[in-house]
């Protein structure tokens, strides 16, 4: 009867140790089983409910690498500190070397086109001459390191002020990524035919990598992958599927050969 319990004993077991095998089969030997990423919600880009030209671009990265997406959404400063302590394993929309102390990969995925919204009635601004006006943008974001003539600015800790500051006269620009800005003057309410989108610049966008062991191993396996999607013309797929434009990405991409 012993023997015959023990036997039953075994069988049971072998499932779970099947199951324990193949999981631990999907990740390489070095790399976590899942990455941890936390971003901003952004529509068609990194959207709370996991779609987006972000999270499919990290989905094609890192799953077929058996590494699992973990995705969170929280407001930008938020996000960056997430990674900085640890909890999170990158973000998404980090200017390179914005954060210290933060892993970069080599690859960026997008480029950030960068525009002042201005009332209509105002001057068209150059990117020379936005140092003369009255400028905010949102906290947090550093564009004043990446583009000249960005100095004096009010940092908003939300979007749906600009609109009000604006109309009143507290400020004579708002800078923000494009699509943000276009978002913004397409709401519902909203008359945007008394605002106009000046483009000033644009910047390179990369994810930060927590400055970690296990953020080492997923930024190398990031640009390895973004190599190999660049390559097979997959990259390109990702953006044509959520209409999203590619060009602006291409000049700093490396020649296939």
């Amino acid at each position: 009867m012993r023997r015959l319990l023990c036997l039953l004993l075994c069988l049971c077991w072998l499932p779970a140790i099947s199951l324990t095998s193949a999981l631990a089969a999907e990740a390489p030997a070095g790399l976590p089983a899942e990455v941890r990423v936390v971003s901003e919600v952004w529509v068609n880009y990194s959207q709370a409910d996991g779609r987006g030209l972000a999270w499919d671009l990290l989905r094609a990265i890192y799953e077929p690498e058996g590494v699992r997406l973990s995705l969170r959404s929280e407001p930008y400063v938020r996000s960056v500190g997430l990674v900085q302590r640890g909890e999170a394993d990158a973000w998404v929309g980090s200017y390179r070397n914005e954060i210290d102390h933060i892993i970069y990969p080599h690859w960026p995925y997008d480029v950030d086109p960068i525009g002042a919204l201005g009332l209509k009635s105002s001057p068209q601004p150059t990117l020379a001459t936005l140092d003369r006006y009255r400028l905010a943008w949102m906290r947090g974001y550093a564009f004043d390191r990446y583009l000249d003539h960005l100095k004096q600015r009010n940092e908003l800790q939300r979007r749906s002020s600009a609109l009000p500051m604006l109309d009143g006269h507290r400020i004579d620009y708002f800078i923000d990524a494009r699509p943000e800005l276009e978002e913004m003057i397409e709401a519902k309410g909203v008359d945007a035919s008394v605002y106009h989108i000046t483009d000033v610049g644009s910047i390179p966008l990369y994810l930060g990598f927590a400055n970690n062991d296990r953020g080492r191993a997923l930024a190398k396996l990031y640009d390895s992958r973004m190599q190999a999607l660049y390559h097979s013309g997959e990259l390109e797929r990702i953006f044509a599927r959520w209409h999203w434009p590619y060009a602006p990405l291409k000049p700093l991409l490396p020649p296939k050969e």
